[in-house]
């Protein structure tokens, strides 16, 4: 994947809470965090994992983003999605890492390559930086990141994981 990634909030966030944030420097080298997702972030509590990780280590990442595109206002989306897909659309060798459905149909509209936490965990198996996307996925669904049976149920045959039965 010679690309480079713009991520939102959510995946740094959720890969954080299961202990999988390393993923990102893992897979990509690097990303790019707009400052208005570091912000959202920030929000955080005290000891949240992300917010701890930003401040340690993923600050590098954080870039301020100048003006949004309208187009890209027009959607309405949060600062943080509006950012990242903005930056995306302005520069092509961008994809953005991000999992809102209403930015990921912005994203695709655009013509934008997108990726989101569930598709970070299918390639970091792949790359064989990670066992199972089962007890990765069990245990974003435990901190309390929503998954549908469904896309679960996908995920787990995307990665050879197919479980009789469904969704443990």
């Amino acid at each position: 994947m010679n690309r480079e990634w713009i991520v939102n909030s959510s995946p740094l966030i959720a890969l954080a809470k299961v202990g999988q944030i390393q993923l990102f420097s893992d897979l990509f080298g690097e990303v790019i965090i707009p400052s208005g997702v570091a912000e959202e972030i920030e929000h955080g509590t005290e000891d949240d994992p992300a917010r701890i990780w930003l401040r340690d280590y993923g600050n590098k990442w954080i870039q301020e983003v100048g003006r949004i595109n309208p187009i890209i206002m027009a959607w309405d989306l949060g600062r943080g999605e509006s950012e990242v897909i903005s930056m995306a659309y302005e520069n092509s060798k961008y994809g953005v890492i991000i999992d809102d459905r209403a930015a990921r149909n912005c994203a695709f509209s655009m013509g934008i390559k997108v990726l989101g936490t569930i598709g970070i965990i299918l390639l970091a198996k792949r790359r064989k930086m990670i066992n199972q996307v089962s007890s990765v996925l069990d245990e974003l669904c435990r901190v309390g990141f929503r998954v549908s049976p469904k896309l679960f149920d996908t995920a787990l045959t995307l990665s050879n994981e197919n479980l009789k039965g469904g969704r443990r």
